[in-house]
């Protein structure tokens, strides 16, 4: 029988986005159901809000199937769906036909659940960070983390209740103060980059998108400082002893798109391992 684990009541999982990058954290989230070790909070951004959301519903290997195997039977990562439909993934067999046809989401399960569950999207109106907690709404879910995942450029924007809406890593890519905000102050945090990361310092570039969204066009540009501010705080804190962090440990090889399955597996394999071989309960134990 597996074997359940209670951790601190002000224990929080804080989930970074990287995109295809997210496989390592399917891993850590499949060692964690397999270890029964179960979080009062998480919050995921982008790719992970995406298997955060697996997680909550504890459907194990569920984000692993989407990453890998849905990508090698139905190619859904292309210019040609770029081109299309505007969008370099194909969102309608994401968001629609895989959690309602293909491995349906357990919305009742993760309804159930009495753990609190936050995704992160970034609003194009004001340009900041907007996180949800819905449980009961399956629509507005998919809505929110569709919104979450919807990256800059390649992808269009989405909504959430009516309000125009993208990819959560634009104001808060790991919102590692989100939690502390709201008293998670015993925290692991996954990222899905090597330790010593850092984005450029020069800010991105909008070129013509997004003119009827200055504010979205500003975060887009602060991103890469604001990104490089969150790694330091982090190490930082790392380094303390305050939080837990958990990273791939091999140079990264896997692109924010990559579709190439054998490094996805790899990277998922090197998640599963790295929450395999974490002392966690000492720390985060009631």
């Amino acid at each position: 029988m597996k074997k359940s684990y209670q951790l601190n009541t002000k224990s929080g999982l804080i989930l970074e986005g990287g995109g295809m990058r997210g496989v390592f954290t399917s891993g850590v989230l499949d060692n964690l159901m397999d270890r029964g070790i179960r979080f009062p909070y998480t919050i995921g951004v982008s790719a992970g809000a995406c298997n955060g959301l697996s997680y909550m519903s504890k459907q194990r290997g569920r984000a692993k199937c989407s990453n890998i195997d849905l990508l090698a039977e139905y190619h859904y990562i292309s210019i040609g769906h770029l081109l299309r439909k505007g969008n370099i993934m194909d969102f309608d067999l994401l968001f629609d036909v895989f959690p309602n046809q293909i491995y349906p989401y357990d919305y009742e399960a993760f309804a159930r659940c009495s753990e609190r569950y936050e995704m992160v999207t970034t609003s194009c109106e004001s340009g900041r960070a907007c996180y949800f907690d819905e449980k009961e709404n399956p629509q507005r879910i998919i809505d929110i983390v569709r919104a979450s995942s919807s990256l800059p450029f390649v992808c269009p924007i989405a909504h959430v209740d009516g309000k125009p809406m993208m990819d959560g890593g634009l104001a808060d890519s790991i919102p590692l103060l989100r939690a502390r905000s709201l008293g998670f102050d015993n925290n692991l945090v996954v990222l899905t980059r090597n330790k010593g990361y850092r984005k450029s310092n020069k800010p991105s570039k909008t070129f013509g998108f997004y003119r009827k969204y200055p504010k979205l066009r500003e975060a887009i540009q602060q991103r890469n400082a604001l990104y490089n501010e969150q790694i330091s705080m982090i190490e930082k804190m790392e380094a303390e002893g305050s939080i837990i962090v958990l990273r791939p440990e091999k140079p990264i090889i896997v692109d924010r798109m990559e579709r190439d399955t054998k490094k996805l597996l790899d990277l998922y394999e090197q998640g599963y391992a790295a929450a395999a071989s974490l002392e966690i309960l000492g720390k985060l134990a009631k």
